[in-house]
């Protein structure tokens, strides 16, 4: 039987072209008018995008990506390039990139993937997010149909569904947590980002399930297969289990609010409060994330820390993104060759 001809994209979510406040403008801008990310009438959005967010939070947001840039530029897109080489070491299909917002974009990335393999019939894309929600995975798969429907390509689209239970993600998500449990601590806290529950609910297949009864992520329900909630508890048990964490050593956590409604508890109160609990000594990590960022590398690494130690902890360490660790290619080999 013939082999089929693939090509792989790996989407991610994206980033200014620089820190300086025109690039952070308007990439704001693309971001923040997505529908899927703030899903209020278009007019309302636009008001409120470009009216107030934007150019109120452009400049704070170029200071933040200041703190974090590199030489080679956004952490972002320089660890999904190099995650891009590390894949494409192992598997002889054409790897290339994509992103939600800026670029290169899913276009580009068809584009690119045909002049290298100009006898394509199948494209895997994989969108670089463990965790169904509506603001990142859903909205990357839209995007990315949107740019194939409109340039008719020939071969076939297809996407890896979010990965937040799959056994290789979450052997990889223990290794790469288990290098930094040696180090004395007191809890660890699992960071994810925050979402507003109007999005749960939207999300919904059934339609009254998701935050409507009690213990909603624990009751089974056709919902769960699109619940980022109950996908981020599902993702934080099994890694637990597997590094035999107790249950009364970590907890969980929501960053990056924007506004009322969204998830809670939330991870900033939530480091202001610990020090007072008697959490001195606290690890911290950000499984929503597969690649380091402004929201792991500025938000929880640089402010999260500064509010914990201002609080009366004592000692604090982030693990980072599983960025290009072996298990982690190795397991996004598997998806992509299996798909």
């Amino acid at each position: 039987m013939a082999t089929v001809k693939k090509g792989i994209i790996l989407m991610n979510l994206g980033s200014p072209d620089s820190t300086s406040v025109k690039d952070v403008r308007k990439y704001l801008n693309e971001f923040l008018m997505d529908g899927r990310v703030i899903d209020i009438p278009y007019l309302s959005r636009l008001l409120l995008v470009r009216g107030i967010i934007v150019p109120f939070r452009a400049p704070k947001s170029a200071e933040a990506y200041k703190t974090i840039w590199t030489k080679e530029g956004s952490p972002l897109v320089v660890i999904t390039k190099q995650l891009q080489s590390a894949l494409q070491a192992q598997i002889s299909e054409p790897v290339e990139i994509a992103m939600r917002y800026g670029g290169p974009t899913p276009e580009e990335a068809f584009n690119n993937l045909l002049k290298r393999e100009p006898g394509i019939e199948e494209v895997v894309a994989v969108p670089l997010y463990p965790h169904y929600a509506m603001s990142s995975y859903e909205t990357a798969v839209e995007h990315t149909k949107e740019a194939y429907n409109k340039n008719k390509y020939s071969f076939k689209l297809s996407f890896v569904p979010p990965f937040y239970n799959n056994a290789d993600y979450i052997n990889a998500l223990a290794e790469n947590m288990s290098r930094y449990l040696d180090i004395e601590y007191d809890h660890i806290l699992f960071s994810y980002h925050g979402v507003p529950g109007r999005h749960i609910k939207k999300s919904d297949t059934t339609g009254c399930h998701c935050l409507q009864v009690e213990n909603c992520c624990q009751t089974p329900s056709p919902a769960h297969a699109t619940c980022y909630r109950h996908q981020c508890f599902t993702t934080t048990s099994l890694v637990t289990k597997q590094l035999n964490i107790p249950e009364n050593k970590y907890s969980i956590s929501f960053q990056s609010r924007l506004g009322k409604g969204w998830l809670e508890p939330f991870t900033d109160i939530r480091l202001a409060e610990m020090p007072k609990e008697g959490i001195k000594k606290l690890l911290i990590l950000c499984p929503a994330f597969v690649s380091d960022c402004l929201e792991t590398l500025e938000e929880i690494e640089e402010r999260g820390k500064e509010i914990f130690i201002n609080a009366g902890g004592e000692s604090y360490k982030m693990i980072p993104c599983l960025n290009t660790n072996p298990m982690w290619v190795d397991t996004l080999k598997k998806m992509v060759t299996e798909s």
